[in-house]
């Protein structure tokens, strides 16, 4: 099963313009990204990375030591973002194409996944925690927002899956840490 069905070119597209008019009138993807705690060097994942909106930012912020995984399902949006590196000079960052909901990052390599305006979308959330979970360091975190759903509806998900211990709400996103069989013991 994918992530998404497949959005035709088309309407990928339009939302990509949609979000530049979006950026364009209210720039407010810097000030976001600055609170999600993305520091040098870091190995960041893009999860749904889309036109790359978030995925320049990540990069730029991680540095050259750092690396960016930008994922996607949509061939355009790889593409995309390949064109973006390109053009910014951005070498830090590795497009990758989704199989359903595996992403072909190694395991634990991720020291954050974010998963912004996609997670409403999923038609098995517990197989994209879970997929999440492999990649992410015991020590890392997941920043996820509810996109078009009720934090209610993201929460309930999120329980399901039983993989993911939220450590930090606020009205924009959640931030959670994997929980792994021996989190917080003494040894």
């Amino acid at each position: 099963m994918s992530l998404f069905e497949r959005m035709p070119d088309v309407a990928f597209r339009l939302m990509s313009l949609v979000m530049a008019v979006q950026d364009f009138f209210h720039p407010y993807i810097d000030r976001r990204v600055a609170t999600f705690g993305i520091r040098e060097k870091m190995t960041v994942v893009d999860y749904g990375c889309g036109p790359g909106r978030y995925t320049t930012r990540f990069a730029k912020l991680v540095g050259p030591a750092g690396k960016v995984y930008a994922v996607d399902v949509q061939r355009l949006a790889i593409q995309t973002v390949k064109s973006k590196m390109r053009k910014e000079n951005l070498g830090n960052v590795v497009p990758l194409l989704a199989q359903g909901y595996q992403s072909g990052i190694p395991d634990q390599a991720a020291d954050a996944v974010c998963a912004l305006d996609m997670f409403f979308g999923l038609s098995d959330p517990a197989a994209f925690l879970n997929e999440i979970h492999r990649i992410t360091k015991p020590e890392g975190f997941l920043i996820l927002d509810d996109g078009h759903q009720s934090r209610q509806e993201t929460l309930r998900k999120m329980k399901a899956a039983d993989k993911w211990e939220i450590i930090m709400e606020t009205p924009d996103y959640l931030r959670c840490r994997p929980i792994h069989p021996f989190n917080g013991l003494p040894w």
